[in-house]
């Protein structure tokens, strides 16, 4: 299966900002964007200059793509299907993307970040209904109950994470209980629920060309 296995924390310096792609170390003053916060490369320092037009839609559209660790393909898969539903396609294309098993498992402080998240769930760790899911892009519907796996409840990824849920606000739409390793859908986040740093507008603009 393909994946992104470069270093991520240039692809935060990339984009300027945060995409808490590597867990605890994002939290700290170890963070490449607390260190070197200018574009990575020989002159990373030295490039200025002001991005407009196709440029910025094309960094908008990076940025969520990284920021949510799909490849390309699956994320213009999941355009075309927002696009086709009702309502407005930008909104649509990010509750998708929040709605998919992997970002529940790390929303809900089960995996440290997104890549953690997504593996624990290919290696069988999480229920969901009580029926094993090992498919990351699996869409998480209102009222689903999210659970570890009795087997991987002393895993210490899992454990560590709870531990450090602290450090990130879990979504009101998830609700959470550590002790019995569940967490519960309240509902389908709305727009104003989801706390991406994304200009969604842009993201489509670029696909409608």
């Amino acid at each position: 299966m393909a994946r992104y296995i470069g270093p991520v924390c240039r692809l935060c310096r990339r984009e300027g900002m945060k995409l808490f792609l590597k867990g605890e170390r994002c939290h700290t003053e170890k963070c490449a964007v607390e260190k070197r916060n200018f574009v990575p490369g020989q002159h990373g320092k030295d490039r200025k200059a002001k991005i407009v037009g196709y440029g910025l839609q094309l960094r908008e559209k990076q940025k969520a793509r990284r920021y949510y660790q799909v490849l390309e393909g699956q994320f213009r898969s999941l355009f075309h299907k927002a696009d086709a539903a009702k309502g407005i396609t930008g909104n649509n294309l990010l509750v998708s993307l929040e709605r998919r098993l992997d970002n529940v498992a790390y929303r809900a402080g089960f995996a440290g970040s997104r890549a953690d998240a997504r593996q624990l769930v290919r290696h069988g760790h999480f229920l969901v209904n009580g029926k094993r899911v090992n498919i990351p892009s699996f869409l998480i519907s209102k009222g689903d109950v999210l659970e570890v796996h009795e087997k991987s409840r002393g895993v210490t990824r899992i454990a560590a994470a709870l531990e450090g849920v602290k450090r990130r606000e879990i979504p009101q739409w998830v609700e959470l209980d550590a002790g019995a390793f569940k967490a519960r859908v309240r509902d389908i986040p709305a727009r104003d629920d989801i706390t991406a740093p994304m200009q969604e507008r842009l993201v489509v603009e670029l696909y409608s060309k």
